[in-house]
């Protein structure tokens, strides 16, 4: 605790004696909710170093772009300064600090049934790529090589496969035999025919803030801000809003798919339609198989090297996490014509 009171010391905030409440859903930073008395004023965050080799262009890709994150329907975070008038602290230990405003009355929600909740989480989306439609995506750096390149992510999974122990091969056996019958599927997607967007690449439903009547606020988590495609964006949030089920879900059968929450979602989308390109509306769909598979073969590839890189509270919990995300991958692969006649008729309207 001392030791988080002599960290925000060094940024510029009014000096008072704060608590501090660790904040749990990350896997990858350690992140900290600091509270004056009983209200919550900032987020106070260490960076992986580990993970984020290049914090410096991660941080100012943040910085670059949170000030055109503002706009009446969307609520405004600010990085806050240090002493030095620096966006992070970099420590004596080399670790790495920053500090963000924290957004009053707001909550986040893992998983719904709501079909508002879900409306909401398509019009803040859409309203996040429309305030940043006409950035310069070329001023914002890749601070996670490949993040989402299939091709890389399958590369580094038959890497893993390789050298993996047999035991490690035996326990992921359903696991590996669905990547084998369904990779074709991904390796064909023309992502040189989809325009390069600033995206956030990591929009799960947890990362977006709601307000306590359930009207989306803004979205956080913002370390993955960088190039990409909206496949990305928008694959991400389908598999977390679509499914009812947790992330962490081991009972498989409870993944599933709820139509009437795509609607909405797509239907809170429709507000910002006009920034899609016809190919982006046409590929949207396989962004749902896409994004669950990345992020499950990123978690089997992890399984097979020993949990080298995601937070893990049992020996086998990246397994049981990428057959949770496959499960829902193999759902919107069975479901491609059901979104496509969707999507285009709220989108285009016929």
């Amino acid at each position: 605790m001392e030791k988080l009171k002599q960290i925000l010391r060094e940024f510029k905030i009014k000096e008072k004696d704060y608590l501090f409440k660790t904040i749990s859903n990350g896997l990858i930073n350690d992140t900290y909710l600091v509270l004056n008395k009983e209200d919550p004023k900032y987020i106070l965050q260490r960076i992986n170093t580990n993970i984020f080799t290049e914090f410096q262009d991660l941080i100012y890709n943040i910085d670059l772009v949170l000030p055109l994150l503002d706009a009446p329907d969307y609520n405004k975070i600010e990085l806050i300064r240090t002493n030095g008038g620096e966006p992070f602290l970099k420590t004596e230990t080399s670790e790495v600090w920053r500090v963000m405003t924290f957004v009053k009355g707001s909550t986040v929600y893992n998983t719904t049934t709501d079909i508002e909740i879900a409306r909401e989480a398509g019009r803040i989306i859409g309203e996040f790529h429309s305030l940043l439609k006409d950035f310069d995506v070329k001023q914002v750096k890749e601070t996670l090589a490949g993040f989402h390149d299939i091709n890389l992510r399958y590369d580094q999974f038959k890497t893993a496969r390789k050298n993996a122990y047999p035991i490690k091969i035996e326990q992921a056996k359903k696991a590996i035999d669905f990547v084998d019958n369904n990779i074709k599927r991904l390796l064909n997607i023309t992502f040189n025919e989809l325009p390069v967007r600033v995206c956030h690449n990591d929009t799960k439903l947890n990362n977006i803030l709601f307000s306590n009547n359930k009207k989306a606020l803004c979205l956080i988590d913002l370390d993955t801000i960088m190039p990409g495609t909206f496949l990305y964006d928008f694959g991400d949030a389908v598999r977390t809003i679509a499914n009812t089920a947790p992330e962490n879900e081991i009972e498989l059968d409870k993944i599933n798919f709820r139509t009437d929450l795509f609607e909405a979602f797509i239907d809170g989308l429709k507000i910002n339609k006009d920034i899609f390109s016809e190919t982006e509306k046409e590929q949207m769909s396989i962004g749902v198989a896409l994004m669950p598979f990345l992020h499950g073969i990123r978690a089997l590839t992890d399984f097979l090297e020993n949990n080298r890189y995601y937070k893990v509270s049992y020996e086998m919990q990246n397994l049981d996490r990428c057959m949770s995300l496959f499960t829902f991958s193999h759902l919107a692969f069975n479901l491609q014509e059901s979104m496509k006649k969707i999507i285009k008729t709220k989108l285009n309207g016929v």
